[in-house]
């Protein structure tokens, strides 16, 4: 068995590095942990989804925000797109929000539909305006067999929920409008005026994975998902 002969040569970064004499491979005696702690990445996430942007983000936790960008992505994308729902909806609100992608001119819609009775998005979709579009969400949502589905006068509905079902009335849309204006608010890039916005599509749907998330099961369920993703990919 070769013995293993090594020689000092200085030191590193303030730690004493070495080499070996058999086939020159220069190592230190120690290796720290790389990276950042778990909680700085809580932190930057936490601060996402309420309302910070990256640049904010990385203004004050001094964090570059490429690196808070690719943890966005590596939860979202392990987030299914919505939690799971304890009851079937007896009445279903939908409605649409408006955003965009790249450039005001890039329009796309988030199509989104939730329990009258209950807080949380249960199931949304993103794409254009057109029928669809809609006819992806209708996809899971007409597997509820509510009593009603609610939704404004947009001429798409009628295209696919029967007449006895229906009911168009904005007074009767204030759950689903409000969960709409929640995810603005939580989410600096579907803020009205705004000078964050997505480049992608890809990371406009794992920002609203993230955020959904978070709104339905609060900051302990973040930290526990940070805990238990990053870990696996250590």
């Amino acid at each position: 068995m070769n013995q293993l002969i090594y020689a000092h040569i200085g030191k590193k970064h303030g730690k004493q590095n070495y080499i070996c004499v058999n086939c020159g491979r220069q190592f230190i005696d120690s290796y720290a942990a790389q990276g950042y702690s778990e909680e700085i990445k809580q932190e930057c996430l936490e601060m996402y989804v309420n309302g910070s942007g990256f640049r904010a983000i990385e203004r004050v936790k001094k964090v570059h925000h490429t690196t808070i960008i690719n943890w966005v992505k590596t939860i979202g994308n392990a987030l299914p797109n919505a939690p799971d729902y304890d009851e079937i909806p007896e009445i279903t609100q939908v409605d649409e929000l408006e955003t965009f992608v790249g450039k005001k001119k890039n329009k796309i819609w988030l199509w989104t539909a939730v329990n009258k009775h209950t807080p949380g998005i249960l199931a949304w979709v993103l794409g254009d305006r057109s029928s669809e579009t809609f006819k992806l969400l209708w996809q899971i949502i007409k597997c509820w067999q509510s009593y009603f589905y609610v939704t404004d006068g947009y001429a798409v509905y009628p295209c696919f929920i029967s007449d006895e079902d229906h009911l168009v009335s904005k007074t009767y849309m204030t759950r689903v409008g409000g969960e709409n204006s929640r995810l603005r608010h939580y989410l600096a890039r579907l803020h009205r005026k705004t000078f964050c916005y997505s480049k992608s599509e890809e990371m406009l749907r794992h920002s609203i994975r993230l955020v959904i998330h978070y709104l339905k099961y609060g900051e302990d369920a973040l930290q526990a998902l940070c805990t238990r993703k990053f870990k696996a990919i250590a």
